[in-house]
């Protein structure tokens, strides 16, 4: 069991070498998101994927377990308050209205959840008919067979996978939820 980035830690998350190497643009590309999504960021930290969620979809709710990094995510959007909604909580267990969302991202956050078949059952249920998860995950503390896994808990929630890849640093995984 990986351990879960403490606040105070957060700079690792959002700093300029991250930023260079990561392509923010091309991964909301990839996750299907559109000015007019409706998207669930779950376990958003300090706001890395959050601020430029806001700047191009619609609506963006935010679930996030630590205190700490819900605190900085607030600053970091204090000017898209209006288009984000934050949700201090467990993804599993947090109240998320059914069929809400357009998209949801889960960006290199799957792997920390601790009840990982709770959060896919809850995700699915607040992704819409025809809706995306988009599932991101480092190499390094995620295996091929634990990916694998991963997706499986989705597709049992009625998604299909409908893109991958694998780069250096990077699991992939989009899937289309077909199952109502």
């Amino acid at each position: 069991m990986s351990m879960v980035c403490p606040s105070w830690l957060s700079f690792i998350l959002y700093n300029p070498v991250r930023k260079t190497f990561s392509d923010r643009s091309k991964i909301l590309r990839d996750s299907g998101i559109a000015e007019g999504s409706v998207v669930i960021e779950a376990g958003a930290g300090n706001g890395f994927l959050t601020e430029v969620l806001a700047a191009v979809a619609k609506k963006v709710i935010v679930i996030e377990l630590q205190e700490g990094m819900v605190r900085k995510l607030k600053k970091r959007v204090s000017g898209y308050a209006d288009k984000v909604d934050i949700i201090t909580g467990d993804v599993a267990t947090c109240g998320l209205q059914s069929g809400i969302a357009d998209v949801c991202l889960l960006y290199y956050s799957f792997h920390e959840f601790s009840d990982k078949p709770g959060a896919a059952r809850n995700i699915a249920r607040a992704v819409k008919s025809r809706g995306i998860i988009s599932l991101y995950e480092p190499t390094v503390e995620v295996g091929g067979k634990n990916m694998e896994k991963t997706v499986g808990m989705f597709l049992d929630e009625g998604f299909e996978k409908e893109m991958e890849y694998t780069t250096l640093f990077t699991r992939f995984v989009r899937l289309r939820k077909v199952n109502e």
